[in-house]
């Protein structure tokens, strides 16, 4: 059997490969993707300027996509599509894009003559930014929260199609006063005056985290007396409340265990020389203090619109934390102890955290879970 070289092979499939590429312009025209065709066959000839499927098409193909895209665009115009505008650019940046490719190709501009769409695409750009600044103007006009947002998002849109466009600026800025919501944290009180100073930390902590949060950009979240200091209307209420609460709770369990061990203590041989070894039972008596410290307790919070009395949303959320200090002595063999009990032998009785930071502690999973539930209210307003 005859070996064929390996390097002809090779040859051979670069070949086959460089064919396909070569079609692959035809291919897509074939296929009525013009605008897709036009940029192949540029590709082809800023490479190869004498590419015969490239010179036999690309004319063609630069007609028919001019054709297609300036179909699309009277269809557009003919719609009541109110932002129709936007769409009609996007059409013209498509042709300005073949355009642009064909002068980047000395032999593609000899087949073709493209059309600049920079006016088109500009007047298209205009008339965009009006469309988007006058449904801005509407929704403003409305006078609702809601359409005041609205407006925010269409005078944004008009700025980015064209910068500086009329006063959308200064309308946008309107608008964002308009649709903010102000939400006031009212002052949470606790029955225990000795725990205000934390319960007043721990709103302070919620605020900071809200107002840092970005949760929403048009909610805004205040400290009742900074409110009322700046003359801020507050739109919504949020009313909390530790309720049924209890620090420092505690239960003291002591615990007498009996433990033993078999431990060898000698090795002996019999008379064939055979080794056996010899076990001794050791024994401890274990005495064990578990002490547990249970704090835990309720907070009610509540929304409240400002302008009806209207509940928005009402919850309960529980929190607890359990300190627990153990320690042990024992009587009898030491070596009766398992690594374990060990680990309880030598300690001491130690006072719980103070009340204060029981109360911190009880508080951090009502936090979290506060925290998590207004960030999922206040993310999506109606």
């Amino acid at each position: 059997m005859r070996t064929i070289p390996f390097r002809p092979i090779l040859c051979i499939a670069v070949l086959l490969v460089f064919l396909a590429g070569c079609k692959s312009g035809e291919k897509l025209f074939n296929k009525g993707r013009y605008h897709a065709a036009v940029l192949t066959f540029v590709k082809k000839l800023q490479k190869r300027p004498n590419d015969d499927a490239a010179n036999r098409l690309l004319s063609q193909a630069y007609e028919h996509a001019a054709q297609e895209s300036e179909s699309k665009v009277s269809d557009l115009l003919r719609s009541n599509n109110q932002f129709k505008w936007e769409a009609v650019r996007n059409e013209y940046n498509s042709m300005q894009a073949l355009y642009q490719a064909i002068h980047s190709s000395p032999a593609a501009l000899k087949l073709v003559q493209p059309k600049d769409y920079r006016n088109a695409i500009t007047g298209a750009q205009e008339n965009a930014a009006e469309a988007r600044y006058s449904a801005g103007v509407t929704l403003l006009r409305q006078g609702d929260k809601n359409s005041a947002r609205q407006a925010f998002d269409e005078f944004s849109n008009a700025l980015k199609l064209v910068s500086n466009y009329k006063d959308a600026a200064q309308l946008r800025d309107q608008a964002y006063e308009r649709g903010v919501v102000n939400v006031m944290l009212s002052k949470l009180e606790v029955r225990s005056p000795y725990y205000q100073f934390t319960a007043n930390q721990f709103r302070d902590y919620l605020i900071r985290e809200l107002q840092q949060g970005q949760v929403n950009r048009f909610v805004q979240f205040y400290d009742e007396e900074d409110a009322r200091q700046d003359n801020i209307r507050p739109d919504e209420f949020i009313d909390m409340n530790f309720f049924d609460f209890v620090i420092g709770e505690t239960y003291v369990d002591r615990l007498q265990k009996e433990v033993s061990k078999d431990i060898p203590v000698k090795t002996v041989k019999d008379t064939t020389g055979k080794e056996t070894i010899i076990y001794q039972t050791v024994k401890a008596t274990l005495f064990i203090t578990t002490k547990t410290v249970v704090s835990k307790g309720l907070l009610d919070y509540q929304i409240t619109d400002a302008n009806n009395g209207k509940v928005l949303r009402a919850d309960r959320i529980p929190g607890s934390y359990t300190w627990r200090n153990q320690f042990g002595t024992y009587k009898g063999d030491e070596r009766a102890l398992s690594d374990e009990d060990k680990k309880l032998m030598g300690g001491r009785d130690i006072p719980p955290p103070p009340p204060a930071d029981l109360f911190i502690a009880f508080t951090q999973p009502i936090y979290a879970n506060l925290l998590r539930d207004l960030q999922s209210f206040y993310t999506s307003l109606p």
